[in-house]
C-alpha cells in the first residue's frame, strides 16, 4: 500500500510537469501578441526568405507590366486578306526592310486585349512572386542570415527538446505499473456514471454490469431498465448530445464476492441486495436508510398535523372513542417496528430533555449553539448518572424513568452511552422554540459525522431492543398483577407467563437486565394454582358444560405452563406447586366416576403428568402500549397495595 501511495504522489508530479512542458511548447508553436499566432520556427524562416530575395528599387505600385494573353496578340480582321493568308514561313524568310527603300508607314493599330474573368487562366499583370527589399548590403544581408540561421536553429532545437521530454516523461507514465509487483489485480469495469447537462445542473443515470445475468443495467431515477454496451458507450463518450461519463468504477476481478452469489454460510441462500455487501458497507447503507425512513417518517407526521388543523373538529361518541383507542393500540407495534426503537426511547424522554435543553438559555446567548448543546449534554448526563447509583425496586424502578440509567446501570459501552443521549437532542419533537431548533440540528450534525466504522451499529440496537423488551415486560407483569386484582386470572396468567419467558431472555445477559424474577414467579404460581383448582371444581360438577370448560382451562393454559416452567431452570416453589396440581387430578383415580368423566381424565393426565411429550405453545396476550415511567410506577404501587394490603408485598 505504501508503494503504491509512493507512485501516486509520483504520477501525480510527473503530470504537473509534462503540463508546464505542454504550456512551454505551446508558446512556441503558437508565437505572437496579436490575435494570430504562427509557429516561431516558421516565422523565423519566412523573415530570412524576404531578406535573401534580390532588392528591388521599384515600388510596387509601379512595377505592374500589362502582358497580353498569347491567343490574342495576333487577331486578324475581315478587311486584312493579305495578313491574314500569310504563313509562318514567310514571316521567317522575310527580312527586316530596307530603311532606304521603305517608305514611312504608319504602324498598325494596338488592340486591346479581352479578358475573359471565367475562363482566362493567368492574370493580366506581371508582379514579381514575394516583397522585396529595396536596398540591403552584404555586411546586412550576412548578419541577418547569421542571426536568422541561429535562432530558427535554436528554436528548433527546443522544440525537439520539449517534445522529446513529454514523449519521456508520458512512456514513463504509461509504464508506472507495469511491473509484477505492480499488476497482481486484474480489474474489469463495474459501472460508469453517466451525466447530461451543464456544470452547475443536470440528470445523472448509471450503467451497472450484472454479472449474474452478464448484461449492463441502466439505473434511471426509479426505473431500471436492460441496456448494452453500444448504448452505454453512446451516452459516455460525449460529442452527440450534451451527456457524457464522469466517473468509472472498477472491481477487483479476483474477489469473487464481488461478481459471483454470495450466499449464508448457515441456510446456503443466495445473498440478495444490502446482505451481500461486506459488514462494513453494509452497516452504512443501513444506517443511511435509518435516517432516511426517519426523515420520511417525520415529514408524514408534519404532514398528517397540517392536514388536521385544516380540518374541522369532529365530535367523538363513546363507541367512536373505544374503537379509535383500540386501532391506535393495535397499530402501535407497527410504529414501533418502522421507527428505530433510539428514537422511540427519545420520545419517552422528551420532556427530561426539554428541561435540560431549557437551562442552557444564558450559555446559548452568550456562546452558541454549539456551546449550549455541550452544556445541556453534560448536565443531564450527570443527573442521570446520579440516578443510576439509586438501587431499583418495583415500586420506584429508576430504569423506567430513562434509558440512559439502564444503559449505565449495566455498563453499555461509552460510545452507546453517548450517542444514545445525543439522539435524545436530535429528537424532532422538541422544535419548542428556535434555540430547541437549533440544538436538535446541532445534535443530528454530530450523529451524521458517527460513522459505522466508529460504532458497531447491531450491538447499538441490540442494548436499544433489551431496553425495549425490558419496559415490555415490566408492562405485562403489572398488567397482569392488574388482572389478577380484578380477578381475571385467565388473562393474568397469560401476561405473567409472558413477562416470565422475557424477563429470562434478559437475565441471561445480567441481573440488572430485567426486573426480579421471583416477583413474577410468584404471581404466575398464584394464578396457576387457582385455575388448576377452578378447573378440578368444574370437573366435579359432572355437568358436560363445565367439564368441557375445565378441561378447556387445563389444555390451553394449565398444561402449557407447566411445560415451559419445566423447560426452564425451575425453582423449588414452582416444583412443589406442579406436584401439589398432579396430586390434586390423580386423586381421583380409583374412585367411582362417570365413564364420560373417566374417559376425559384418561385423555389429559398423561400431558399432565409427562409434559414434555409434546411442544405447546402459548397464545400470545394482546398488545399493550407502555405508558410514561411515573404513571408505570405508581399504578404498580398501587396494586401491590392492593392486593396486600396497606404495604407492599416483599419476595425472599
Amino acid at each position: 500500500m505504501e508503494k503504491i501511495q509512493d507512485r501516486r504522489a509520483e504520477v501525480k508530479k510527473l503530470k504537473e510537469q509534462v503540463t508546464v512542458l505542454q504550456q512551454k511548447l505551446e508558446s512556441y508553436l503558437n508565437y505572437g501578441s496579436g490575435p494570430n499566432k504562427y509557429p516561431l520556427a516558421d516565422m523565423l524562416q519566412y523573415v530570412l526568405e524576404f531578406a535573401t530575395t534580390k532588392p528591388t528599387s521599384v515600388s510596387p505600385t509601379q512595377d505592374i507590366k500589362v502582358t497580353s494573353p498569347a491567343s490574342t496578340t495576333t487577331l486578324s480582321t475581315p478587311t486584312d486578306p493579305v495578313h491574314e493568308q500569310t504563313s509562318p514561313s514567310e514571316t521567317e524568310n522575310s527580312g527586316p526592310p530596307d530603311s532606304s527603300n521603305s517608305t514611312p508607314t504608319s504602324p498598325p493599330p494596338q488592340r486591346t486585349p479581352i479578358y475573359k474573368p471565367f475562363t482566362q487562366c493567368r492574370p493580366p499583370m506581371d508582379t514579381p512572386p514575394h516583397p522585396a527589399p529595396h536596398k540591403v548590403s552584404e555586411e546586412e544581408l550576412c548578419f541577418i542570415k547569421g542571426c536568422l540561421h541561429r535562432w530558427r536553429t535554436e528554436v528548433e532545437q527546443n522544440i525537439q527538446e520539449l517534445k522529446d521530454s513529454i514523449d519521456r516523461i508520458n512512456h514513463t507514465l504509461e509504464n508506472m505499473y507495469t511491473e509484477d509487483s505492480m499488476c497482481q489485480v486484474p480489474y474489469r469495469l463495474h459501472a460508469v456514471l453517466v451525466h447530461e447537462g451543464q456544470a452547475s445542473a443536470g440528470h445523472y443515470w448509471a450503467y451497472i454490469f450484472n454479472h449474474r445475468c452478464k448484461l449492463w443495467l441502466k439505473y434511471n431515477d426509479i426505473s431500471v431498465t436492460e441496456s448494452c454496451w453500444e448504448e452505454l458507450e453512446r451516452d459516455s463518450y460525449g460529442g452527440v448530445k450534451n451527456a457524457s461519463a464522469y466517473c468509472l468504477m472498477y472491481i477487483d476481478d479476483k474477489l469473487p464476492r464481488l461478481i459471483a452469489e454470495d450466499t449464508d454460510m448457515e441456510t446456503g441462500q443466495v445473498l440478495e441486495g444490502v446482505d451481500s455487501l461486506p459488514p462494513i458497507l453494509r452497516r452504512y447503507v443501513q444506517e443511511d436508510n435509518r435516517w432516511f425512513q426517519q426523515e420520511v417518517e417525520e415529514w408524514e407526521e408534519e404532514q398528517f398535523r397540517k392536514i388536521a388543523q385544516k380540518e374541522p373538529p369532529v365530535t367523538i361518541t363513546e363507541t367512536q372513542e373505544l374503537s379509535f383507542t383500540t386501532v391506535a393500540e393495535e397499530s402501535a407495534p407497527s410504529q414501533q417496528n418502522s421507527r428505530s426503537l433510539s428514537s422511540e426511547h427519545a420520545v419517552i424522554a422528551k420532556q427530561q430533555t426539554a428541561q435540560a435543553i431549557a437551562k442552557t438559555a444564558d450559555c446559548y446567548e452568550k456562546k452558541g449553539v454549539e456551546a449550549a448543546l455541550a452544556e445541556a449534554f453534560h448536565e443531564e448526563y450527570s443527573r442521570l448518572y446520579l440516578l443510576a447509583q439509586e438501587k431499583a425496586s418495583p415500586q420506584n424502578d429508576p430504569r423506567l424513568q430513562h434509558v440512559l440509567i439502564y444503559l449505565i446501570q449495566n455498563e453499555a459501552p461509552n460510545r452507546v452511552v453517548e450517542r444514545t443521549l445525543l439522539e435524545q437532542f436530535a429528537d424532532r419533537n422538541l422544535s419548542y422554540d428556535e434555540r430547541s431548533i437549533s440544538i436538535m440540528k446541532q445534535a443530528r450534525a454530530k450523529l451524521r459525522l458517527i460513522g459505522p466504522e466508529d460504532m458497531d451499529m447491531d450491538k447499538y440496537r441490540k442494548w436499544h431492543e433489551d431496553y425495549s423488551l425490558f419496559r415490555k415486560v415490566f408492562v405485562y407483569l403489572l398488567t397482569g398483577l392488574e388482572q389478577y386484582q380484578n380477578g381475571k386470572v385467565r388473562e393474568a396468567l397469560t401476561y405473567l407467563v409472558y413477562a416470565y419467558q422475557s424477563n429470562s431472555t434478559l437475565l441471561r445477559n445480567g441481573e440488572n437486565r430485567g426486573v426480579e424474577e421471583s416477583l413474577i414467579a410468584l404471581y404466575r404460581r398464584k394464578c396457576l394454582m387457582e385455575l388448576n383448582e377452578n378447573a378440578a371444581g368444574l370437573f366435579d360438577s359432572g355437568e358436560d358444560s363445565d367439564v368441557v370448560e375445565g378441561m378447556s382451562i387445563m389444555n390451553d393454559l394449565v398444561i402449557p405452563c407447566m411445560h415451559l416452567m419445566i423447560s426452564n431452570d425451575i425453582c423449588q416453589e414452582d416444583l412443589d406447586a406442579i406436584e401439589i396440581m398432579r396430586d390434586r387430578w390423580c386423586s381421583y383415580l380409583g374412585t367411582d366416576m362417570d365413564a364420560t368423566l373417566q374417559e376425559k381424565l384418561g385423555e389429559f393426565l398423561p400431558r399432565l403428568l409427562d409434559c414434555s411429550a409434546e411442544i405447546i405453545i402459548l397464545k400470545e396476550p394482546p398488545k399493550i402500549r407502555p405508558n410514561s415511567p411515573h404513571d408505570l410506577c405508581s399504578r404498580f404501587a398501587a396494586v401491590l397495595e392492593s392486593i396486600h394490603g396497606t404495604s407492599p408485598v416483599t419476595v425472599n
